[in-house]
């Protein structure tokens, strides 16, 4: 099947939406990676930091803070963040049946004002909920003063309006100023670490505040940077005024309830397995596994980074067929493949690394790896669903996913422990595999052949790097 060339903008379309080459999408995907992987460093040093300051105690508090405040900001979006990503990038395309005289780009302001009031809310709620949640249940935060979570918590709104602008910057192929923000706030936090702990030689509460003041800063930059950027789109286009937009709003949510739902059974997906290990099996063996799911979520990385960057790129071209989704997954597939079979002989120097308890973490991370690879090129696959707007079976599957995964863990555990664990989920994650490819060829009518397997020129342009992607 011939593959059209990778472009969703043109000389008409606004200057927010950059030229989708294969060597720009690439590029894009290579950066993002690094920031990533600089951001996981960043907490690397953050958690040393802080263990060495103050002590593991400390460091449980602090990671309990964090953890919570990152699914609040989650739960607060109702998928929102993704849904301005898809809205943004279908205005910014020029759309089929247009004319020239049509406004470009004219939900962009009523879209951003209801991102923005619909942050404060939202942020605003669950951040209230969070405090009383944890004065409800104190056991939950043991050792945590309320004073400490309530700090935490008042950043909720702040670091969900940097999210969404994080994916405005996105949309609009902006990539390199969403990286830029995205690490600006993630090394504020070793930044602050730093300045609490080793020059004011303070502890954890001054080390929050600083974090929630970094949190505030940070959005505000944001606010200002997407302002400016509006400003240098309307001196042009058309983007619509600045008001609430009641029927546009329904639209988001729409179709961001329907990512919401997605994401937290993918999420929980993900952990569920590890949080049944502990309750069967106790700490020690959920410490080994716990270091096999890591591994598994770092080789998920780069998929998750490819699938962040595809999304606004589908959702522009309106590709009903397939072809753009077929082109980036056979890549990913590739590469996926040659990372996971690396890992294989890194997988027996675990137990070297973290001590001889640890020598069943090889067996339960063979075990996940075929699971991994399958669920995430299926992954970058599936955002073609995302991209032109997202049928309610693919969320609803990703529940049921969840729900024979727990089903199937909670059977398996007990007697098995993490290797039990490890299988099941494995298993789990190959119907997903499954599910998806089969619906994707029910919707589209490619075959496996067009979605996973690269083909010669390509793999010859790859393997070359020239180009992540060919025309042919």
């Amino acid at each position: 099947m011939q593959q059209p060339e990778i472009t969703t903008a043109t000389s008409a379309a606004p200057s927010g939406a950059s030229k989708i080459t294969g060597r720009g999408f690439s590029f894009q995907v290579a950066t993002t990676l690094a920031v990533r992987l600089v951001m996981g460093a960043n907490s690397v040093v953050t958690g040393v930091l802080v263990a060495r300051w103050l002590g593991a105690k400390e460091l449980g508090a602090l990671a309990v803070l964090n953890v919570t405040v990152a699914y609040a900001v989650q739960i607060a979006s109702l998928g929102l963040v993704h849904a301005n990503t898809y809205f943004i990038a279908q205005d910014l395309a020029p759309r089929r049946g247009r004319s020239d005289a049509d406004p470009a780009c004219h939900r962009l302001a009523p879209l951003l004002t209801n991102s923005f009031f619909f942050a404060i809310l939202s942020g605003s709620l669950v951040a209230l909920l969070t405090v009383l949640f944890g004065r409800a249940v104190p056991a939950l935060f043991e050792d945590i003063p309320n004073s400490l979570l309530a700090i935490a918590a008042a950043a909720v709104p702040f670091q969900l309006i940097s999210v969404m602008g994080l994916n405005v910057f996105l949309a609009v192929g902006k990539i390199q100023k969403s990286n830029a923000l995205d690490l600006l706030g993630q090394s504020l936090l070793l930044v602050n670490a730093a300045i609490a702990l080793v020059l004011l030689h303070r502890g954890l509460p001054t080390l929050i505040t600083l974090n929630a003041a970094a949190g505030v800063a940070v959005s505000f930059l944001v606010i200002w940077m997407i302002a400016r950027h509006a400003k240098h789109m309307s001196a042009e286009y058309n983007i619509g005024r600045w008001r609430l937009d009641g029927a546009l709003f329904r639209l988001m949510m729409r179709y961001g309830l329907k990512v919401h739902m997605q994401s937290i059974a993918s999420l929980l997906l993900f952990r569920v397995d590890l949080l049944i290990v502990i309750y069967f099996r106790g700490s020690a063996e959920a410490g080994v596994y716990s270091v096999a799911s890591q591994v598994a979520l770092l080789l998920m990385l780069l998929p998750a980074v490819i699938s962040t960057l595809l999304l606004p790129r589908i959702a522009a071209q309106n590709d009903e067929r397939g072809e753009l989704a077929c082109l980036v997954t056979r890549h990913a597939a590739f590469i996926m493949l040659v990372i996971c079979l690396a890992a294989v002989p890194f997988t027996f120097l675990l137990p070297a690394l973290y001590g001889p308890e640890f020598s069943d973490v090889v067996t339960q991370t063979l075990i996940l790896l075929p699971g991994v690879f399958l669920i995430s090129i299926a992954g970058v696959l599936s955002q073609h669903f995302s991209g032109t707007g997202l049928p309610l079976l693919l969320p609803l599957f990703w529940v049921g996913a969840l729900v024979l995964n727990a089903v199937a863990n909670l059977l398996v555990v007990p007697a098995r422990g993490a290797r039990g664990a490890a299988i099941t989920s494995s298993i789990t994650y190959a119907l997903v595999f499954v599910f998806i490819s089969v619906y994707f060829r029910v919707r589209t009518g490619h075959s496996l052949r067009d979605a996973y397997l690269i083909r010669v020129e390509e793999l010859r342009n790859l393997l070359s790097g020239r180009r992540f992607f060919v025309r042919q």
